[in-house]
C-alpha cells in the first residue's frame, strides 16, 4: 500500500479512520501504518504548502495547483466540500498566487525540457512565427512539444524512426509528422531543432546543417541535443549560425535554477507560515461570530418573553409606568442571571485572571 494522507481542519476524533477502513474494507491498523495525518494548523499549513508547490518532489511545481483545484472542484459537485474547507482551499489558492508573484519558486526551469523551451524563447522572442522539428518521439519530446505548445509555437514537425509514433505524437498538437530520413528535406524549415532519440551514432551531422542554413539565407537555427549519446554532431556548434546546447548545458543551468528555487523556498515558507497564522485567526473568529449568534438569539426570546407579558398586562389596564417598570427590572434580572452565577464561581475559586478578562468582556472600569 502506498502512503497516504489525511488532512483534519478541525477534529480530534477518529471517526475519518472509521469510515475509510469501513468504505474501503481494509484493516484498521495497516490503514494507520501506511498513512499520516495532520490535524487543525497543521492541515492548513500541509494544503497550503502543497498548493504553493513546496511538498513536490520537483520543487515549486506547478502541476500541483491544478489538481488541487480539480480536486476541489470534484468535490463541489459531490456536495462533500464544506464551508470550513472551502475557505481553506480558496484560501489557499490565493496563497499559492501570492507565492508565484512574490518570489522566484516558479519562474526558472528545473526540467531539460522546459529548460530546452526557456532558452527557445530566449533567442526567439515570438515562437508563433517559428517552427519546431522535433527529432525522436520519447517522453522527454512530447514534454518538450507540450512546453512549446503552451508557449505559442504552432508548427511542430516530429520525425521518428517510426512513422506512427511520430504521428501519434504530432497529431496531439496539429503537427506534421516524417521519418529520420526526411530530415535533409525538413531541416530548412526548421528555426528550432530539438533531438532525443536512442540512435547509437548521430542523426544529424554538420554537412546536412550547412546545406540547410545556405537554404534558410543563414537565418540562425537553435539547437538542443538532449540524448546521450549524441543525436548531433559536436561540429554543428562550430557554424556561425548555429546555437547549440547539449544536455550537460541544459544541467548547469537546472542546477542553478534549482538553487534560486530553494532560495525563494525559504521566502514561501514565510508567506505560509503568515498565512497559516491568519487562517486560523479567521477560524477563531468565526466561533466568536456563532457565540455572538447563539447569545443574541438567547437575549431575543427573553426579551420577547418579557415583552409580551407587558403588552397582556397593559391590556389587563395595568398602569403604562407600572408595566415599564416591571418590563425593565424583570429583563435585567433575567439577561444578568447567567453572568452573575459565574462570575461568583470563577471569585469563589480564586481566578483572578478570568475576573479581569470579565471586565474587559464587559468593558467595565473599576475604580
Amino acid at each position: 500500500m502506498a502512503p497516504s494522507f489525511i488532512w483534519v481542519i478541525r477534529s480530534t476524533s477518529n471517526r475519518h479512520w472509521d469510515w475509510l477502513t469501513r468504505y474501503h474494507n481494509l484493516d484498521h491498523q495497516l490503514l494507520q501504518d501506511h498513512s499520516y495525518i495532520y490535524k487543525n494548523e497543521y492541515a492548513v499549513r500541509h494544503i497550503m504548502r502543497v498548493a504553493c508547490g513546496l511538498d513536490s518532489m520537483v520543487l515549486g511545481e506547478p502541476q500541483i495547483l491544478g489538481q488541487l483545484k480539480s480536486a476541489f472542484a470534484t468535490a463541489q459537485e459531490a456536495g462533500t466540500a464544506g464551508s470550513c474547507l472551502s475557505r481553506l482551499f480558496q484560501f489557499s489558492f490565493t496563497k499559492a498566487k501570492q507565492v508565484r508573484t512574490e518570489t522566484a519558486i516558479g519562474r526558472q526551469p528545473v526540467s531539460v525540457a522546459y529548460a530546452a523551451t526557456t532558452l527557445a524563447r530566449q533567442i526567439f522572442s515570438d515562437l508563433s512565427q517559428n517552427t519546431a522539428l522535433l527529432i525522436g518521439a520519447g517522453e522527454t519530446i512530447e514534454l518538450v512539444a507540450k512546453h512549446l505548445h503552451q508557449q505559442g509555437l504552432r508548427d511542430i514537425i516530429v520525425v521518428n524512426r517510426t512513422m506512427s509514433r511520430a504521428r501519434m505524437l504530432s497529431d496531439q498538437f496539429d503537427g506534421r509528422s516524417a521519418l529520420l530520413s526526411d530530415i535533409p528535406h525538413i531541416l530548412p524549415e526548421a528555426d528550432i531543432i530539438i533531438a532525443s532519440t536512442a540512435s547509437p551514432v548521430p542523426v544529424l551531422g554538420k554537412g546536412v546543417v550547412e546545406r540547410a542554413l545556405k537554404q534558410r539565407k543563414h537565418r540562425p537555427m537553435f539547437m538542443v541535443d538532449i540524448a546521450v549519446p549524441r543525436d548531433i554532431e559536436e561540429e554543428v556548434g562550430e557554424l556561425a549560425d548555429v546555437y547549440l546546447y547539449t544536455v550537460d548545458d541544459l544541467q548547469g543551468v537546472i542546477e542553478d535554477n534549482m538553487q534560486q528555487r530553494q532560495e525563494a523556498a525559504h521566502e514561501a515558507e514565510h508567506i505560509v507560515e503568515a498565512g497559516t497564522d491568519e487562517f486560523m485567526a479567521q477560524l477563531r473568529s468565526l466561533d466568536a461570530v456563532s457565540i455572538l449568534r447563539a447569545y443574541r438569539l438567547q437575549t431575543e426570546n427573553i426579551r420577547d418573553m418579557e415583552l409580551e407579558r407587558a403588552i397582556a398586562a397593559l391590556s389587563n389596564g395595568t398602569p403604562p409606568e407600572q408595566v415599564l417598570t416591571q418590563f425593565a427590572r424583570i429583563l435585567t434580572n433575567k439577561l444578568m442571571h447567567t453572568p452573575s452565577v459565574q462570575l461568583k464561581k470563577v471569585a469563589s475559586e480564586g481566578l483572578q485572571e478570568r475576573l479581569e478578562w470579565a471586565e474587559d468582556l464587559l468593558g467595565i472600569e473599576q475604580r
